[in-house]
Order: C-alpha cells, then sequence, then structure tokens
C-alpha cells in the first residue's frame, strides 16, 4: 500500500470543525445545536457586495490578475489609509483568503526546518501552516491570570535562534480576544530589529475592538517598514467568510516580488469573489458601529452569564469575537465530544472548540475551551444554560 507523508500525518486536526461528525450525529437525533464553535457571524454580508455580485455583466469569467485587480488593490490601497496604514496598491497582494496569505507569507520567509515564534495559545490553523511547509511553530505562552497580554519579552529572547525567521502575532486575537497595546507592539519592534527578524501580524478583527481600546497596526509603527507583514482579510470585517479574499501587506519590495511568484503559480484569486469584496469597501461606517454595539452586547451578556458558573475562569475580550473559558473539567476535548454524543437539555445542546488545538505546548489548555459569541443574546444565554447543567453532570 503506498505511504502516506509524515507531513500529512502530523498536520494536526482543527479544534473547531473536528467534532463536527458529532454535531451532525446530534441533529439526526433530533437535537438542536448551538454552535459556539466557530466564527461565523449571523451578521448580514453588506448589501452593496452581494449587488455587485447579482449585477456584474459578465459575459466570460475570466482570470483576475494573479495580486488582485488594480482597482481592488487601489480601493483597499485607499481603505488602509484611511487607518493612518500609508500604502500603495503596489504594497498589497490579494489572496484566496488569509489562509493562503499566511501559506504564501511562510513559504516565502522560511525553508525546511526553520523556526516561527508565536505567543500561544493561538489560532489554530497556523499550525497546519506551518507544518505545511515544514515549519516549526515555537510556543512562547501567554496567561489566562494575565488576561492573555504580551509574554515578557525575554521569553521570546530565550527562545532567539539562528532558525528563528519571524514573530507572528493576532491582533485582536484568535482565541483569546486579547488586543495589544501601544507598549507591547514596540516592544515586538525592539525585539525583531534587534534580530533582524520579520513581525507578521494577523489583523483580520482590526475593526472589532471594544471599551474604547484603539488596535495598533504594526505598519503605522515608524522603523518596521522592512519588517512588517499584515495578514488581512474581508471574512469577519464584512461577515463574508465565503468569498474567500484576504490580503498581504507589507512595504519589503522583496518579500512581495517573492509573494506574487507564490501567487503567479496558483493563478489568480476568484474574479466574483473580488467584484464582491471591492464593492464592501463602500460599506459606510454606520454598518460597522451597529455590528460593534451588537458585539459588546452579546460579550457583556455571555460573561455575565459564565461567571455565575462556580469554578469557571473567564477573561473579558478587548477585540475580535471570542473568548477563552477554563473549566472545572480535566479534559475538554472528552467534555465538548461528551455535550454532542451524549448529553442534551430539552432536546438541544451545545458545540465548542477544545482550547487544547490552539497551544502546541503539549498538555496546555486541556481544560479550556474557546467560545464565538457569534450567536444573538438568547442563544448566548441558553447556551451557557446548557453548559452549566452538562458540567453538573459530566464526570470525568
Amino acid at each position: 500500500m503506498p505511504l502516506i507523508s509524515n507531513k500529512g500525518i502530523q498536520m494536526p486536526e482543527s479544534p473547531i470543525r473536528k467534532l463536527v461528525p458529532y454535531a451532525e450525529d446530534a441533529k439526526t437525533r433530533g437535537i438542536k445545536v448551538f454552535h459556539l464553535n466557530i466564527g461565523q457571524p449571523d451578521i448580514e454580508t453588506p448589501e452593496v457586495a452581494l449587488n455587485a455580485v447579482k449585477n456584474a455583466d459578465i459575459k466570460t469569467l475570466e482570470y483576475a490578475q494573479s495580486e488582485g485587480s488594480s482597482r481592488y488593490r487601489a480601493k483597499l490601497a485607499n481603505y488602509y489609509n484611511k487607518h493612518n496604514v500609508n500604502v500603495t496598491s503596489d504594497d498589497i497582494v490579494a489572496t484566496t483568503g488569509a489562509s493562503e496569505a499566511l501559506l504564501f507569507t511562510i513559504g516565502s520567509i522560511t525553508d525546511f526546518g526553520d523556526e516561527i515564534i508565536v505567543p500561544e495559545p493561538f489560532y489554530a490553523n497556523y499550525s497546519g501552516f506551518s507544518t505545511a511547509s515544514g515549519v516549526t511553530i515555537v510556543p512562547v505562552i501567554s496567561k489566562i491570570e494575565d488576561d492573555f497580554s504580551l509574554p515578557k519579552i525575554e521569553d521570546f529572547e530565550k527562545l532567539i535562534t539562528k532558525k528563528t525567521k519571524a514573530i507572528l502575532i493576532c491582533n485582536p486575537g484568535n482565541p483569546t480576544g486579547n488586543l495589544y497595546s501601544e507598549a507591547e507592539i514596540n516592544q515586538l519592534k525592539e525585539i525583531v530589529l534587534k534580530h533582524d527578524l520579520f513581525l507578521i501580524a494577523d489583523e483580520v478583527y482590526r475593526e472589532f475592538t471594544y471599551d474604547g481600546y484603539e488596535h495598533i497596526s504594526i505598519l503605522t509603527v515608524k522603523g518596521l517598514e522592512e519588517n512588517a507583514i499584515i495578514i488581512d482579510s474581508v471574512s469577519k470585517r464584512y461577515s463574508m467568510c465565503g468569498a474567500r479574499i484576504g490580503c498581504i501587506v507589507s512595504k519589503n519590495s522583496a518579500f512581495l516580488k517573492t509573494i506574487k511568484k507564490f501567487a503567479q503559480a496558483r493563478l489568480s484569486p476568484p474574479t466574483y469573489a473580488l467584484i464582491a469584496s471591492e464593492a464592501a469597501l463602500e460599506t459606510p461606517q454606520s454598518y460597522f458601529d451597529e455590528i460593534i454595539e451588537e458585539y459588546i452586547g452579546r460579550r457583556n451578556t455571555l460573561i455575565e452569564q459564565l461567571q455565575k458558573i462556580k469554578g469557571l475562569v473567564v477573561t473579558k475580550p478587548k477585540g475580535a469575537f471570542y473568548c477563552l473559558v477554563e473549566l472545572p473539567v480535566k479534559d475538554s476535548d472528552d467534555f465538548a465530544q461528551w455535550m454532542l454524543e451524549s448529553f442534551s437539555d430539552n432536546n438541544e445542546t451545545v458545540m465548542v472548540a477544545p482550547a487544547s488545538g490552539f497551544y502546541s505546548t503539549e498538555g496546555q489548555g486541556k481544560n479550556q475551551i474557546r467560545i464565538a459569541y457569534v450567536l444573538n443574546k438568547k442563544d448566548l444565554i441558553r447556551s451557557v444554560e446548557i453548559i452549566a447543567k452538562a458540567l453538573k453532570e459530566y464526570k470525568d
């Protein structure tokens, strides 16, 4: 029998999606499943984006430019300039989602066996992208008791070797909901300049910050021009996860030249999705104001309900729409599966994402889950009620 590659065997399962078969089985048994496991907003996509696709007068669906259409990149550059990120269309390459942006980035700055330092917990697919590229994720642990703030810079320093090529952050954070301060970004600036590393920032949740906190983009920091790489996407900003349009933004010309070779190899991002994404840039600020107000309400409702559960620990997110929750259980993977396989309350149960998949350090996050507060307040209250009842019944 032909053998599967070691790389394929080592490719991690998604903690967000691996329990889907159990959820689908629960549904076939007539059980309603509240999905807190995945960051799929229930917010409606801007009508202007949907109409652009519906009204597109296209006779032949052609390839787009490999780096994305000139019109889209020009409008995208204008969007960034409004957010004090001074770039031109030449500094942007459109990709098939932020996932491809990260794959292209890792492929452009690393060789087999190189290392990227990432504060953990981190977005689970970082491990998958690194495994696919033969690169090692080197974790530096942030802690729930510190609200998942940036680990001490000395902790980063200890991990830097000749193989280290970059530090990768998610800001605002998935899965933590943390938001790095200007002081923390400047600390990262100092270390990447000192060791001549890239600083990669996954900024797909940049629009979603709360309580007066501001998002600090790494490309607004003077002196980082040659080191900074932004990963971005329309998925969360415009509730367009299915469009699969992301981008890479950088001022480093050698890096961008390399990225474009990867972009050419996969031909182009999807044309219709580019049309929708270009139109989405016309979305008024009022759209975001309403969404942010809604997410603040959902976050506050969720945290208030969770804090009623004895033995549970949760931090209050400053951005994005996730929080990490520490449960009074030994194995959250088992608990999450058990809720789908063996538990329901009035024929209802909850699907969560076990947090161990957001860590690469063995044994970390075993008693934690990630919750995406993408449901309405009524469903969030009911979901937490189900979790509370499940915890009382569950036996480790």
